[in-house]
């Protein structure tokens, strides 16, 4: 059985490079669904500070060590999130361009 394409980890490598799983089991492996585990608490997690961070923007008294912390952890939820988008998009299969049909799409 080939293996099956790069897919890209929702965790950096050693030196913050992105970090590619290459597996036979697909996505029956289980660092397959390590990785998908760990993207649903990376987008649950973005969500939850994004919660946080409408509230506090809500509130009249916001310190600019708050503001400051919160714009680090939400550049962070960011930076994941776009992370799990790039994994994903990789993963959709792509449909190879045959020749058109005259007739139009049916």
């Amino acid at each position: 059985m080939p293996a099956s394409r790069p897919r890209l980890l929702p965790w950096p490598g050693a030196n913050g490079q992105p970090c590619y799983l290459v597996t036979d089991g697909g996505a029956n492996s289980r660092l397959s669904k390590l990785a998908d585990e760990m993207e649903e608490v990376q987008l649950s997690t973005g969500s939850d500070l994004l919660k946080h961070a409408r509230e506090l923007l809500r509130t009249r008294h916001v310190s600019a060590r708050e503001l400051r912390f919160l714009s680090h952890r939400l550049a962070e939820a960011l930076h994941d999130a776009l992370r799990v988008a790039e994994s994903r998009r990789m993963r959709i299969p792509t449909v190879d361009a045959g020749p058109e049909d005259p007739a139009g799409p049916r």
